[in-house]
Parts: structure tokens; C-alpha cells; sequence
């Protein structure tokens, strides 16, 4: 695996000042965004399908072990707020539940059948899709999910850091960034792990933006749920409804502070 290779660049980096350690890391960070690129078709195909079943009521489930559940419930967290969806239309699976979020719990990546439940509780369908996240590509706990999960008739994506990892012959698309060398021998919360929070939000924001759920560039289904969005609310409606913000302050107190409901019926 790739990912678990000896990196020339960081060689000696024990050996580095401070400010040459941290110029090997953002260098080899800068390899990350062109890796993703390369998989742009792929991740599209994804956002076209999770689109296309969240439009008919399905879910979007990612599961993962270690760093990809951890950053996967990451992105599912944020999506009710951001974007107004009901609770657990986005949501995400850690290998070892709760406790696994806060303090490491590796071994149990290694379970196949543990991840085969976990999807099997879920009563997945055609409308659902299932993104099963390895940075080797190889948990046995991923591709029990996917597994089960194809079993149950729904759409299923891998996204993976090595090339020929187990998960993308689990899965229907397989999403493959090959990040190389970590620069920390087999770190892949660094690299990987920000490849893969970057194909996360392009699967989770492009779908939404596909859903209505964006309108020009701004989140016009986000909750306001506290004073620096309900800021953000007010800038929004003042920038679609060409008003002021105490104008805008006016149409959302009318209206409950529905950034979509004063969108609709003011946008000039």
C-alpha cells in the first residue's frame, strides 16, 4: 500500500528546524487537492446518485473506522443545521460507536460481520447510499457494510487512498485518491485523512446544492440556531432580497426566521 511507504521527502525530518518540518508537511499537503481532482468523474457519478435517491426520501449513511468515521460523522453533523434536513437523512456509522469518537479503538476495523450489522439495523434500500471510507482500502469492517448493504439493494461508494484496496470491489462506485507516502510513515490522518474530508464535502455539499437547497452560493435552508447564524441569515436575505439587514431583520421575525419562506417570496 502506497499509504504505508517510506516518504524520501520527509527523511530526516526528526532532524528539521521547526519551520523546515512544517514546509515538508505543506508541501506534501499541496499534492492533496491534485490527487482529488483526478477523481472528480467518479465523485460525480457519486453526488449524481446519493442526489437522486435523497430526492426520493433515502438516506446518505458514510461509515468508517478511526480517522474516515471520525472525519465522516464530522461532515454528516453539520449537514441538519447547514442545510435544513430532517434528522438522520444524513448520518454516519463509527467502527466502535460513541466511545471510539474520543479515544482510538483500532481493532475493530478488523470485524467484518461488525460492520454487516451495523448496516443490517438500518433497513437500507434502493434510495440509500452507502459511502464505506478506508484510507487502505482494506477494512474488513468497511466492506462488510458495503457488502450487506449492495445485498440490501442499495447504492454503494468506496472511497479509498490506495489503489486495488478490497472496498471498491464491495462497492458500485469506487472513489480512489491516491495520496502517496504520508510524511509521517503510515499516518493516514494526514494526507488520506484530508483527501478524504475534501471528496466528504463534495459529496455532501454538491448533493445539497442539487437538492434546492443552495440558493446562488448561499445555505438558504440553514437553521439559525444561534446569534452569529442568525447574522448570517440576516446577510443572506439582505444579499438575495437586495435589502438592509435591518430590512432583513424585519422579513425573517415576520416569518420565524425562515431564510427560505422570506427568500422566496421577496427575491428581487
Amino acid at each position: 500500500m502506497n499509504t504505508e511507504n517510506v516518504n524520501i521527502n520527509s527523511i530526516d525530518i526528526d532532524k528539521k528546524s521547526t519551520v523546515e518540518m512544517i514546509s515538508i508537511i505543506n508541501n506534501e499537503d499541496k499534492t492533496v487537492a491534485l490527487a482529488v481532482e483526478k477523481a472528480i468523474p467518479q465523485i460525480a457519478k457519486a453526488v449524481d446518485v446519493i442526489s437522486e435517491g435523497l430526492k426520493k426520501d433515502g438516506r446518505l449513511i458514510s461509515i468508517g473506522a478511526g480517522t474516515s468515521g471520525r472525519l465522516a460523522i464530522q461532515d454528516a453533523a453539520e449537514c441538519t443545521v447547514t442545510y435544513g434536513v430532517p434528522e438522520g437523512t444524513v448520518s454516519a456509522i463509527m467502527a466502535g460507536g460513541r466511545d471510539a469518537v474520543f479515544k482510538p479503538s483500532e481493532n475493530v476495523e478488523d470485524n467484518f460481520d461488525g460492520g454487516a450489522e451495523e448496516i443490517a439495523k438500518l433497513n437500507v434500500g434502493p434510495n440509500d447510499t452507502i459511502v464505506g471510507i478506508s484510507a487502505s482500502g482494506n477494512a474488513p469492517y468497511v466492506c462488510g457494510a458495503l457488502t450487506q448493504a449492495k445485498a440490501h439493494g442499495a447504492n454503494t461508494v468506496s472511497l479509498l487512498c490506495n489503489e486495488h484496496g478490497k472496498i471498491a470491489d464491495c462497492s458500485d462506485i469506487a472513489i480512489c485518491v491516491p495520496t502517496g507516502a504520508e510524511v509521517i510513515n503510515g499516518s493516514t490522518r494526514m494526507k488520506a485523512g484530508t483527501a478524504q474530508k475534501m471528496v466528504l464535502n463534495m459529496l455532501s455539499t454538491a448533493s445539497m446544492i442539487k437538492l434546492g437547497k443552495v440558493t446562488s452560493n448561499f445555505m438558504t435552508w440553514m437553521t439559525p440556531t444561534n446569534i452569529k447564524l442568525e447574522k448570517r441569515a440576516r446577510f443572506i436575505v439582505s444579499n438575495l432580497c437586495n435589502v438592509s439587514e435591518e430590512e432583513a431583520d424585519e422579513l425573517l421575525t415576520e416569518n420565524n426566521y425562515n431564510i427560505q419562506a422570506v427568500v422566496s417570496k421577496y427575491r428581487k
